[in-house]
């Protein structure tokens, strides 16, 4: 794999970590983020959460941008190719877990359902 594509596979892995981790924060009644705001949300999601990806416990940092995340910015770029890099969804439903936070069964985001 090409250091570029590497890096784009690992970008995506982390967005994924952000995801999993934000399920269970849907957003209900306030105003939909424009398409800047959605990618800063995912840029800042990625920075926050790129260790989880080297088999670290998720910060405080990306805990908190999980939290904060608006799904409807996330879902949609999670398409069958994005969820085809995921290693194991039971691994980022426990990471969730270990927030402190529930992740709804059968949640579908994106092409990614919650077992």
């Amino acid at each position: 794999m090409t250091g570029m594509n590497k890096g784009k596979s690992w970008g995506v892995m982390v967005l994924m970590v952000v995801v999993v981790l934000g399920i269970w924060e849907v957003r209900m009644g306030s105003a939909a983020p424009s398409a800047a705001e959605c990618k800063e949300e995912r840029r800042l999601g990625i920075n926050a959460c790129q260790p989880v990806l080297y088999g670290k416990d998720p910060s405080s940092a990306c805990c908190e941008r999980a939290r904060v995340t608006h799904l409807e910015c996330v879902c949609p770029v999670i398409t069958s190719k994005v969820a085809a890099l995921i290693p194991d969804i039971n691994r980022l439903v426990r990471l969730v877990q270990g927030c402190g936070r529930n992740v709804p069964r059968h949640y579908k985001c994106g092409s990614v359902t919650t077992p």
